[in-house]
């Protein structure tokens, strides 16, 4: 198989696939023998991880959609249900980096608060702005397939 330049064979195929699927998902996944591969040679298939998560939220949207909920509550339970699959982790970082960028004024201040763990009020304004601006376009979709298009494109 090959992208592009990178020449893989279909076992590297499926194990970056499944190391990408490991690093982004928190899906309950065998066990897996990666043997040596990197995330960084893995990288290419993080765009595949992406269209698992939004699968999923996909398919939470249409069934919920399904049971006769409206739009609003099917696109939270959506959110909710790729926030769950991610494990957070998008979030994690837009927090950090909302919270050092907002509060820190040097280089090395800025990079302190972002290894803190805990959630600043610049982190919490984000997160907030964030999760509320992409409820706010799923539940504008009046038909399923149309939220399953925008977060498999997301």
């Amino acid at each position: 198989m090959k992208f592009g330049t990178l020449a893989l064979s279909p076992r590297q195929a499926v194990d970056d696939i499944a190391l990408c699927l490991v690093f982004f998902t928190r899906l309950p996944l065998p066990v897996f023998d990666f043997r040596g591969r990197s995330l960084a040679a893995a990288i290419w298939a993080a765009p595949i991880a992406g269209l698992v998560v939004g699968l999923i939220g996909a398919i939470v949207f249409a069934t919920a959609e399904r049971f006769g909920l409206a739009m609003g509550p099917a696109a939270a339970l959506a959110l909710m249900a790729t926030l769950l699959t991610t494990g957070c982790l998008h979030e994690d970082g837009l927090s950090d980096v909302a919270d050092g960028f907002g509060g820190g004024k040097s280089r090395g201040r800025k990079l302190e608060i972002m290894r803190d763990s805990r959630i600043g009020a610049y982190g919490a304004a984000a997160l907030a702005l964030s999760l509320l601006v992409r409820w706010s376009a799923l539940s504008e979709f009046v038909d399923p397939t149309q939220a399953l298009f925008a977060l498999l494109a997301a």
